[in-house]
């Protein structure tokens, strides 16, 4: 198996190019090169296909296997991949996901794409579409028992589910790894959800920590900058348009009022390239 390893602020994900050939077992791939001892090292696997209705579908594993709705850094990187490889000429270019098709605007230096803006499309508040059991709907600033503890949350789908909390203390010092399982699986989010912990810093930007479904903590979530911005909008706590810093990089976010879609700018930069010898009934 040919494989591109990328990485957008820290979210890294291994790329295959189906465009040509296709890919067996994804899921088992996705758990296996995902494995940083014992495989390549990734968030999980995106493969590259062919869309009857776009220039390109991208097809998103977690690590764990699941398959998600929706990547905003990988969906750069996979901007950055088609263009880089000469797979397409263009620098806006629309990626068909499972969460709708996105558009993207490709900034490129010197031959090759640097930055990649991407429509995110609206953001779902309805509670049922999330999902997320929920007393009223939209979910904002909802009273959540978790650990042993109670917790506010908004709760937003960028095409993939996410629940914000705010915090005081800075997000380094939180401890994600003991909160994170337990939002994960809470019973009231029926296909688990992507946990954002934010603190904002001032009315134009905030810090985060995520801990995304099927992968654990990660270094950035792109759906998860967006839905912290909205969620954050929707609680009276920042503007519109915010830098987000999560702990691989800046992401700039704008929720903007006239076209109700959220916008998300950002790098995405190819790592390596190889070839990985896959096990019997994976190739």
């Amino acid at each position: 198996m040919r494989f591109t390893k990328m990485q957008g602020i820290g979210n890294d994900y291994v790329y295959v190019d189906c465009t040509r050939q296709d890919l067996k077992n994804p899921s088992e791939v996705s758990r296996l090169v995902s494995d940083r001892h014992f495989g390549i090292g990734a968030d999980g696997l995106i493969l590259i296909r062919p869309s009857e209705q776009a220039d390109f579908c991208m097809d998103m594993y977690n690590a764990d296997g699941s398959r998600g709705e929706m990547c905003g850094n990988g969906i750069r990187c996979v901007a950055k991949y088609v263009y880089d490889c000469g797979l397409t000429d263009k620098d806006e270019i629309s990626v068909e996901t499972l969460a709708g098709i996105k558009y993207l605007k490709l900034a490129v230096e010197d031959g090759k794409v640097s930055r990649v803006r991407v429509n995110m499309g609206a953001p779902i508040l309805e509670a049922e579409k999330i999902p997320v059991r929920a007393e009223k709907s939209p979910v904002v600033r909802e009273p959540v028992e978790a650990c042993g503890r109670r917790w506010e949350m908004t709760c937003v789908s960028m095409g993939n589910p996410h629940a914000v909390v705010f915090i005081d203390t800075p997000v380094k010092e939180f401890p994600l790894e003991k909160y994170g399982p337990y939002f994960e699986n809470h019973e009231r989010f029926p296909r688990r959800i992507n946990t954002e912990f934010i603190r904002i810093l001032d009315r134009r930007s905030m810090e985060m920590r995520v801990w995304e479904r099927g992968s654990g903590e990660t270094l950035a979530c792109g759906t998860g900058a967006c839905a912290a911005t909205v969620a954050a909008v929707l609680n009276g706590l920042c503007e519109r348009k915010v830098l987000v810093h999560l702990a691989g990089g800046d992401l700039e976010i704008e929720w903007d009022e006239k076209d109700g879609c959220v916008y998300m700018t950002g790098p995405a930069v190819t790592v390596f390239e190889g070839e990985m010898i896959l096990p019997g009934g994976l190739e």
